[in-house]
């Protein structure tokens, strides 16, 4: 009985798992990140690249989050590595926001006409500087030392 127990959980688990990454990689597509990415940086040719590395890079993200291991990379590469992912979320989130189209909806809205560059500039600036807070300096955004 605890043999059909332990089956069951780990069939439970392996196929939820299967559904939350096939939706994440469904939003990905949806949004056509790859695409637009490979597009603006003249680099079409290879875009099973951008689809690999994307796909690898969610199965290393899933393996670190379930194993606790460490890589003897170096503090050079993990800031390499954190860059890089912080432009793929940043892409993401522009992405999504251009989907929903809300940066013209908050032009229109405001009754902007020019200076958009410096809108999404300002976006993204924001974030850059929200991150940078709360990665490097501990305790800043905890709300129970407000």
């Amino acid at each position: 009985m605890n043999i059909l127990r332990h089956t069951a959980s780990i069939m439970l688990g392996f196929s939820t798992g299967m559904l939350a990454a096939g939706a994440v990689f469904a939003f990905i597509t949806v949004l056509g990140v790859v695409p637009r990415l490979a597009e603006k940086t003249k680099t079409i040719g290879h875009i099973k690249v951008y689809e690999s590395a994307i796909v690898v890079g969610g199965i290393f993200g899933t393996l670190a989050g379930i194993f606790s291991f460490r890589l003897p990379i170096g503090t050079p590469a993990v800031v390499i590595l954190s860059l890089a992912s912080g432009v793929f979320l940043g892409c993401l989130a522009m992405a999504l926001a251009e989907v929903l189209n809300v940066i013209p909806i908050l032009m229109r809205r405001g009754r902007i006409e020019k200076g958009i560059f410096f809108f999404v500039m300002a976006i993204a600036i924001g974030k850059l500087v929200g991150s940078l807070l709360y990665f490097l300096i501990p305790g800043f955004f905890d709300p129970s030392s407000m």
